[in-house]
């Protein structure tokens, strides 16, 4: 297979391939077990979360046991067909999630702080005078 030639090549991954793989576009009536067949081929599964609340439908993340089954997961199953929708098989980045929720939190306490303590925009500058 490729993914042992991979091993065996001791090839160096980019740093954005990692076990878990984030997957769009589902159809919204899949079932799990559809999903282990699918992702199944691949390698060993640890874990597969498919989206049910209404924002996250159509969604899912797959965690595989090695990360070189997981690459060739995605190599294989990006743009993959099932019932007539394409697959978007990503590389879960929930480190690049989690700063953004960050920011928006650090924004929220600049925005509080300046009202507080009347700094900022609102306020007229004496070049104004």
């Amino acid at each position: 297979m490729a993914a042992a030639s991979l091993r065996k090549g001791n090839a160096r991954l980019p740093p954005e391939v990692n076990r878990a793989l984030f997957v769009r576009n589902l159809p919204f009536n899949i079932s799990s077990e559809e999903m282990y067949d699918i992702f199944g081929k691949y390698g060993a599964i640890r874990q597969i979360r498919l989206g049910n609340a209404k924002d996250t439908r159509g969604t899912a993340y797959v965690v595989y046991e090695d990360i070189y089954d997981a690459k060739n997961a995605v190599d294989h199953l990006s743009g993959f067909n099932v019932a007539n929708r394409y697959l978007i098989v990503l590389y879960s980045q929930l480190n690049k999630m989690s700063k953004k929720t960050d920011i928006k939190k650090k924004e929220d306490e600049i925005t509080r702080l300046q009202e507080k303590y009347g700094i900022g925009s609102k306020t007229p500058s004496a070049n104004d005078a």
